[in-house]
Formats: structure tokens, C-alpha cells, sequence
């Protein structure tokens, strides 16, 4: 069970980065020059769209991280798709793709597709290739779908206590949801569907904003020994998610970026750092949730914004996760380098 729940939580982890690295390493930057020109829309929408297809490449990297033929990688992609939420139908019967879905369910149809197909085994023989895809859809997939509801549910209840979070004082409720945030980034839950399911907004979105930054920034210091360059910076400018798998068998690994989610959400109540819903579940990733600070901030661009934004969403989180990772490494030996590996082969 443990093999099996750590090459699906290898498998999603790299599907999450996959879809959402191209929109995070464009998307603000496209928005700055398609005012000048206008032909660069399409790509921006091209990164929207990839967005939405995580499903299927969390389903197809679970295949693959389970080692499973093409027919059967290729089924449990389109399984996945079923039950992610992402296909929305509207009034005038035109499908759609809207937003990246609910990641557990996905998650959740990945895994009962890959023991589907396991148990098919070659049962089918040449008819596999028929008849796979289609079972896929009809049995897991439509079993996904119907769970969607109350993962959905789920996903709305975690917002409501986040939502009776915001009534506290801002200090204490800053650091608090910057917390939950900083934990949120970790599992296989969105973090836009929480902060948008309340339409979280003002301090409490720059709270949760930082407490993303806390997990990214930490992760990526605290990763780059046991991992390249490259994979290190992509918890900044992709994702932490991709830590997941690692989080889930050891929690204590996130303990460091969990006391820095906690400092830094207390400033953002302290130094009135907004965002809006939507920059509350991106931290770094595209520069979303500074520009979204600078663009909230009173004032705007002046000197003082300028240095806030930088001290908070880049000085002091670089400077309190070295130091707090120092402390848990080498003084209290709770974690080591080796815990953050991951393995993309």
C-alpha cells in the first residue's frame, strides 16, 4: 500500500508541475506585452488551456510512475479527466474546460483506474485496445464522477473555516491562514478552489499568498542538495505541490516553512498586504501575488510598496527559512536533505 500510494502521489506531483509550469513562467509577463502586442493572446491562451488539461497529465504520469502499457496510461488519463470536475457544460450545450478541477478527486480516479487496469491485466488480449478506454470511462471514471460532489463539498468546508479565520484580528488571522495555506500547497487540494470558494480577499489573501511563498521558498533551499537547479527553482516558479509526495510520508519536512508561513502571514497583517482570490493560491509562481500586492497597495508603485513587497515575498523568506532550516538540520537533526529527493526518471 505504501509502494503504491507513493508512485501515485510521484505521479500527480509531477502532472501538477507539468500543466502549471508554462502559464506560471508566462502568464504575467504575456499580460505586460499583449497591450503591445496583441498576436501574444493566443499564447497566453494556449497556458490557460494547459492548465486545465492537469487531469489528464496527472493520469498519464501515474501510468507511466506505475509503469502501466500505453492503452492502459492512455485510460487512466481519460478516466482521470472524467472525474476531475474540469468539463463543464453550458446552457447552449457547449463543452468547456474550466479551471484545473478538484486534485484529490483526480487523484482519487487515477488511483481506482490504475487498480482497474491492473486487474484487466491482458484479460482482454486483442481487444484491448477496443474495449480498455472505453471500460476506463465506464467504471472508474464514472465512479470519480460520482465522488466529484463531495470532494467538492470537501473543498467548499475548508474554505468555510478559513472563511471564519478572516473575522479574527489581522495579526493573529494572517499568520493563521498563511499556516493553512502553507499546509493547503502540500496536499492534493487547490488552493485557488479554497480562496475562491469564499472569495477570499484583502489580508487574508496576502496572508495566504505568503504562506505559499513560505513553502516554496523553503522547499526550493531546503531541496537543491538532494536535487538540480532546475527542480529547485521549480517549487518557486512552479509549484511546492510537487513536494507532495514527500510531505504526505514525512509531515515534518514542512516544518521549517510552516514557522516562516507564520512570520510572515503575522506581517501581512501587520503591513496590510492584500491580494484578491484568485492571487491567493499562487505565491511566487508568476509573480501573481507581488504584482497583485503592488497593484492593492496604497500608493502603488512608490518606494516604500516596493521595499515591502520585496522584503516579504523575497528577503525574509529566504532569510528565516535558512535560518530555521539550519536549525531543524543541523542543531536538532529532524530533517536532512535526502527527505526532499524526487525522482522524475
Amino acid at each position: 500500500m505504501k509502494e503504491f500510494i507513493s508512485k501515485l502521489l510521484n505521479g500527480m506531483s509531477i502532472g501538477v508541475v507539468v500543466a502549471l509550469i508554462p502559464n506560471a513562467l508566462l502568464g504575467e509577463i504575456l499580460k505586460l506585452l499583449i497591450p503591445h502586442f496583441p498576436p501574444l493572446q493566443h499564447l497566453l491562451d494556449i497556458t490557460v488551456f494547459t492548465m486545465s488539461l492537469l487531469p489528464v497529465l496527472i493520469g498519464v504520469m501515474v501510468g507511466i510512475s506505475f509503469k502501466l502499457t500505453p492503452i492502459q496510461t492512455a485510460s487512466v488519463g481519460i478516466a482521470s479527466m472524467v472525474g476531475s470536475g474540469v468539463i463543464i457544460k453550458t446552457a447552449e450545450g457547449v463543452m468547456t474546460l474550466n479551471g484545473i478541477g478538484i486534485v484529490l478527486n483526480i487523484g482519487i480516479t487515477a488511483a481506482l483506474t490504475v487498480l482497474f487496469v491492473q486487474f484487466l491485466g491482458d484479460k482482454l488480449k486483442a481487444y484491448a485496445i477496443l474495449l480498455m478506454p472505453t471500460l476506463s470511462i465506464l467504471i472508474p471514471g464514472m465512479a470519480g464522477y460520482l465522488l466529484l460532489p463531495y470532494m467538492q463539498q470537501s473543498t467548499g468546508f475548508l474554505g468555510q473555516i478559513v472563511d471564519q479565520i478572516t473575522t479574527l484580528q489581522p495579526v493573529l488571522m494572517g499568520a493563521i491562514i498563511a499556516m493553512i495555506f502553507c499546509i493547503i500547497i502540500l496536499l492534493p487540494i487547490s488552493t485557488v478552489g479554497v480562496a475562491t470558494v469564499i472569495m477570499l480577499s484583502g489580508i487574508g489573501a496576502g496572508a495566504a499568498n505568503l504562506g505559499i511563498v513560505a513553502a516554496g521558498v523553503g522547499l526550493a533551499i531546503t531541496s537543491y542538495k538532494a536535487n538540480s537547479l532546475g527542480t529547485a527553482l521549480a517549487h518557486v516558479l512552479g509549484s511546492p505541490k510537487i513536494q507532495m509526495k514527500n510531505f504526505l510520508m514525512k509531515p515534518k519536512i514542512a516544518i521549517p516553512m510552516l514557522i516562516t508561513a507564520a512570520v510572515l502571514g503575522a506581517l501581512a497583517g501587520v503591513l496590510n498586504i492584500q491580494g484578491t482570490p484568485y492571487s491567493a493560491g499562487f505565491g511566487l509562481s508568476g509573480l501573481v501575488g507581488p504584482l497583485n500586492y503592488m497593484n492593492l497597495a496604497e500608493g502603488g508603485w512608490n518606494a516604500r510598496n516596493v521595499t515591502v513587497m520585496l522584503s516579504t515575498f523575497l528577503v525574509l523568506p529566504i532569510l528565516l527559512n535558512i535560518g530555521l532550516i539550519y536549525v531543524f538540520s543541523r542543531k536538532l537533526k529532524m530533517i536532512k536533505p535526502e527527505d526532499y529527493k524526487l525522482n522524475f526518471d
